[in-house]
């Protein structure tokens, strides 16, 4: 099988590393890819992944059998159904699916008709109105841009002036706002994959948002994950499916727009069960890293199968004993304005995938964008494989580079971190 991955971040590297490992698939390529897909993937060259009609071009003129759209923009704006319409298989919804993610507002609409359960909101169209919604609501505050924010749309704070701001910065741009009421208990990452009603998950994650140590600092698109989740409860996976997933796809397929590729569904585990934060069209970034490190079953046997119709005959997916962390590698001053063209030396050891990264002409890895590298370890336990992610990390240089040192660590203690 030729295989075409879309994207160009961590995600896309551990998609392809996951690929490379199935003996089913002969070839694969990665457009745009990085500088660390290269040594897995063809680079076929393509100047917008959110064009449907250049993804095409691109699929046809590689022989692809199977493409698969890692981002969530591409997606948004229609990619998976130029594929589907070129008779090409396509991992990944249409765009009408994809408003799952595209749309809050849609999202929660969708969840309200599904019964499923999920915070109070109340969407905000203009600064005229944000004033009475916030009063509305109780702190702390969670205030949402309701369109694509790459994971960093959220703002989750007991400040009413910080909450405000934050809403207007995001209705000064042009977006709706979505206020919630807060969710208690810890966050998790379920990805399932889904073919209409037909439902397949994955293991569990668990990844941290924050920026530092102790989940203190701005919200960011994610500093590390770990899979899967030595603390969660009994039969955690099969009620979210029954009660969440399943449901959602049932009402998408009733709507006229069934969802066909990676449903992620972010959960908290509240005191009176798991409610539903937000879904995703997509694989997540970097809980993807640490989940497909584990798994051992055939990888492209499962993205066909949703993407042709046929996931309810698949075999479940078959994962390794023990765990994964992911630990994310990010360059000085993000999440905000970041240094970038800085060399990096270590970036090619195993366990290293790349990011934000590009390779210059003279060879040397460069940094271009805010998460450089996810770095992955493994190990029989999680203990075992936060010692092997940091051992891992302690090989690569990046001048300015800042990373969590905790990633795992509460739940190693026989604690349970929030996120």
């Amino acid at each position: 099988m030729r295989v075409l991955v879309i994207g160009s971040g961590a995600r896309e590297h551990a998609l392809l590393l996951a690929l490379a490992a199935d003996p089913a698939v002969t070839a694969l390529a990665a457009a745009p890819g990085n500088a660390g897909t290269a040594a897995v993937a063809e680079h076929p060259g393509l100047a917008d992944p959110s064009s449907g009609t250049a993804v095409v071009d691109l699929a046809r003129r590689w022989r692809a059998d199977l493409v698969v759209v890692g981002p969530e923009a591409p997606l948004v704006a229609g990619v998976g159904d130029a594929l589907r319409e070129a008779g090409i298989p396509c991992f990944g919804p249409s765009a009408a699916a994809a408003r799952i993610e595209g749309s809050k507002a849609f999202a929660k609409d969708v969840m309200t008709a599904a019964h499923v359960p999920t915070a109070r909101s109340e969407a905000v169209d203009t600064p005229a109105r944000l004033d009475a919604a916030l009063a509305r609501f109780e702190p702390p505050w969670v205030v949402k841009d309701d369109g694509l924010a790459a994971g960093k749309g959220v703002l989750v704070t007991v400040d009413y002036d910080d909450a405000r701001a934050h809403a207007m910065t995001v209705l000064e741009a042009g977006h709706p706002v979505l206020l919630e009421s807060y969710l208690d208990g810890p966050e998790v990452s379920l990805f399932c994959c889904v073919d209409g009603t037909d439902v397949v998950p994955l293991v569990p994650a668990q990844d941290s948002k924050r920026l530092g140590d102790g989940d203190v600092g701005p919200n960011t698109g994610g500093m590390g994950a770990y899979a899967p989740l030595p603390w969660a409860p009994t039969g955690l996976v099969q009620d979210v499916v029954a009660t969440i997933v399943r449901p959602v796809a049932q009402e998408m397929a009733r709507r006229g727009t069934p969802f066909s590729g990676l449903l992620y569904a972010g959960l908290a585990l509240t005191s009176s069960g798991p409610q539903v934060v937000e879904f995703n069209c997509r694989f997540g970034d970097p809980e993807t890293q640490a989940v497909l490190a584990l798994l051992r079953s055939s990888f492209s046997s499962l993205l066909l199968a949703t993407a042709t119709g046929r996931l309810g005959s698949e075999p479940a997916p078959t994962w390794a004993e023990g765990s994964a962390v992911t630990v994310v590698v990010a360059a000085e001053g993000y999440p905000g304005r970041v240094r970038t063209g800085e060399v990096i030396t270590g970036a090619d050891a195993d366990g290293v995938l790349h990011a934000g990264t590009r390779r210059r002409e003279d060879g040397a890895v460069v940094s271009s964008g805010g998460r450089v590298l996810s770095v992955v370890g493994t190990g029989e336990s999680l203990e075992e494989a936060r010692t092997d992610a940091y051992r891992r990390l302690e090989g690569i240089k990046l001048p300015g580079a800042h990373w969590r040192t905790d990633i795992g660590l509460a739940a190693v203690e026989g604690r349970v971190a929030p996120a």
